[in-house]
């Protein structure tokens, strides 16, 4: 089936990021599997061999995906790669008690589809050690993809696979009208939301309300309870004041 790809269709929209990759051949395997569901941005975080990219394993795994691998960017850090998105979902097969909100693959895939004002990543962690808390909290949700309970493991590339697939299907709905409200702002970014928790974390622990020596869990449930929303720039803009006017009031 042929997916229309206008400058708002998913396919143009979609990053796919790899966190820590240690083998060149599995970001080969995942460029296969990206473009065999029209997928092409890639991005890769602190790969274990800097020029992974051009490795022969990654190339040989690529099997004819070696454009994508051409196009891929190597990334510093987690904030880099995500760089111009809007929401990111992290993939994880551990569920955290702090995580934020748990979807289906299916489910997230439609979502991403149906709203065009979304500039969307999925991160994928290292092989055998996924990813750490840090980032997963940066994340709006996390992708848990079901499988056998007694045996769940997914290698990178079949993770990938999964996802693109779901966002392939989804990709056929394109056209529908998405429901909601009847208005909505531009979406925060994800370095602006950054910024607003570490202003309001600034703020409460000024009113003291936040022990700085000992925050325990206050702020990952505070970004828990954040990225069940998804945050405009304007709401964003209006924590960030009353953030500052808490500060300005502290000072006088």
């Amino acid at each position: 089936m042929n997916m229309p790809e206008t400058s708002t269709s998913l396919f143009n929209r979609l990053r796919f990021v790899l966190v820590e990759t240690s083998r060149p051949g599995n970001i080969g395997a995942v460029a296969r599997a990206m473009k065999t569901m029209g997928f092409s941005d890639l991005v890769v975080v602190n790969p274990r061999f800097p020029d992974a990219l051009m490795q022969d394993e990654a190339i040989a795994f690529a099997s004819g995906a070696q454009d994508i691998l051409a196009s891929a960017r190597i990334a510093g850090s987690i904030d880099e790669a995500l760089d111009g998105c809007n929401f990111a979902a992290a993939l994880s097969a551990r569920l955290r008690e702090f995580s934020p909100p748990v979807v289906a693959p299916r489910t997230l895939a439609g979502q991403l589809a149906a709203d065009p004002g979304l500039r969307p990543a999925l991160v994928f962690g290292n092989e055998r050690f996924g990813l750490p808390n840090e980032i997963v909290e940066k994340c709006n949700v996390l992708i848990n993809i079901p499988a056998n309970p007694e045996y769940s493991s997914l290698n990178l590339a079949q993770a990938v696979q999964v996802l693109a697939y779901e966002c392939r299907v989804a990709c056929a709905g394109d056209a529908a009208a998405p429901g909601g409200i009847g208005f909505q702002g531009e979406l925060a970014g994800l370095a602006q939301i950054d910024g607003m928790y570490g202003h309001l974390e600034q703020a409460l622990v000024a009113i003291e309300f936040l022990d700085a020596n000992n925050p325990k869990k206050l702020m990952p449930r505070i970004k828990r309870l954040f990225s069940r929303t998804q945050l405009e720039i304007e709401e964003v803009n209006i924590l960030r004041g009353i953030a500052k006017q808490i500060l300005q009031k502290i000072k006088r």
